[in-house]
């Protein structure tokens, strides 16, 4: 049996006042009630940078710039393997807030306060690559 490629995901680490934007997943969706960068699978055929575009819109209602690419990876949920593809962003000046169009519940977090909420494994190697960026602008 050959082993299924990587499904493309991309995730937002979306920042606003030294904040970043986490969503905690639906009871009935896969990783029930973690919390997560927001974002979703990248359609066959789309650049990665216009799917976190997309899937933003998506799910929170609201427009992103400022695309800065972190390193991709891979992460092996064991039923299902991701290749990961986070990236920094910011709202657009005239962007709405972020909505629950298909989340639970919202929050602005610190990098401390980050590691009080259960945050979905693949997140955590994108929130290491963000904790270095941060610490390179400083």
């Amino acid at each position: 049996m050959t082993a299924s490629p990587p499904i493309p995901v991309v995730c937002a680490l979306l920042e606003k006042n030294g904040r970043l934007l986490i969503a905690q997943r639906p009871a009935h969706k896969h990783l029930p009630l973690k919390w997560e960068f927001p974002g979703g699978k990248v359609e066959p055929g789309e650049n990665p940078s216009d799917a976190i575009i997309r899937e933003i819109c998506e799910e929170l209602g609201c427009q992103i710039t400022g695309l800065h690419p972190l390193p991709i990876f891979l992460h092996d949920y064991q039923t299902v393997v991701i290749k990961m593809i986070p990236f920094i962003c910011e709202l657009t000046p005239d962007s709405p807030a972020p909505q629950l169009n298909e989340h639970q519940a919202l929050a602005w977090v610190t990098l401390a306060e980050l590691r009080s909420y259960d945050l979905a494994a693949a997140d955590w190697p994108a929130a290491a690559s963000y904790l270095q960026v941060i610490r390179s602008r400083l």
